[in-house]
């Protein structure tokens, strides 16, 4: 679980998490957090592994936890999410009978009254062929709240990557363990729970729109990512802010991406392509 200046939260998700019945082990890092969380998480009842960053490194905190981890599975909360009761056995157990299945990407059910994540539905229509040592819908795509990872997998993959920081990460995760060979799968018998903050979270839009455009960058062909590029460009200069905002932050981190960029194996790049035809 990573985690930010979000004490409260954090206190909440540690009571649900040691309530389930696989009693899992909980990595928590802390991003930094100056609102006592780090105290707090300390003197929790719940034996959690506490892992202080002393600065707000994003999503590369799941990257910590997972490096720190002793378990070859690791399933991942945020500090407002955490597992459905028996989804973690169910989960490992997929893992144990799939050796290539490097991420299970679960269903996701959102706040008090459950209801479906809308990335559900898109995951499950998936029009990705299945694959006979793959369970579920083979996907390019997840929820980071809402996954579990084979370690090695992860760890071969190289985890997040530090250049897109937080927001709309997991793509280019996805993309990095179909390269290497690792199954990427949508289960929606794996159950992840998620009750998020009510109201907006500024800067989440334009990061996952940065962050879309910097994937392409990243892993994707020219062509294609230029013609993303246009398309946030032509918002920007039809006034939409968070495009703007978007297109500043991706030339900022273009250089770095540039230099790790990798084209994907022409398979995957299929794959990719099959997908953009699917997303309205």
């Amino acid at each position: 679980m990573i985690t930010r200046n979000r004490r409260r939260s954090v206190l909440r998700t540690l009571d649900r998490l040691a309530a389930l019945p696989e009693h899992p082990e909980i990595v928590v890092v802390d991003n930094g957090s100056v609102d006592g969380t780090v105290e707090a998480v300390r003197q929790h009842p719940v034996p959690a592994h506490l892992l202080a960053a002393g600065h707000n490194t994003g999503a590369l905190g799941r990257n910590l936890a997972v490096r720190h981890a002793t378990t070859p599975y690791v399933a991942f909360s945020d500090d407002d999410s955490w597992w459905a009761p028996g989804a973690l056995d169910t989960a490992a157990d997929l893992l144990d009978a799939y050796p290539r299945l490097g991420l299970l990407a679960a269903r996701t059910l959102v706040g008090p009254d459950a209801l479906e994540d809308p990335l559900n539905s898109v995951l499950a229509a998936s029009p990705l062929p299945p694959a006979a040592d793959l369970p579920g819908r083979p996907v390019l795509g997840f929820l980071a709240c809402a996954a579990v990872v084979r370690r090695e997998a992860f760890l071969e993959a190289g985890g997040y990557h530090p250049v897109l920081f937080f927001g709309g990460e997991e793509t280019l995760l996805a993309y990095d363990l179909a390269a290497r060979g690792w199954g990427v799968s949508h289960v929606p018998t794996v159950t992840a729970l998620h009750h998020p903050d009510p109201g907006e979270r500024p800067g989440r839009s334009a990061a996952q729109l940065r962050n879309a455009l910097l994937t392409a960058w990243l892993r994707r062909p020219v062509q294609v990512a230029l013609r993303h590029t246009a398309h946030l460009c032509a918002a920007a200069a039809r006034g939409e802010r968070e495009a703007g905002t978007a297109l500043r932050g991706t030339l900022a981190r273009l250089p770095a991406a540039l230099r790790d960029r990798e084209r994907l194996p022409e398979r995957i790049e299929q794959a990719a392509r099959l997908l953009d035809r699917a997303t309205p």
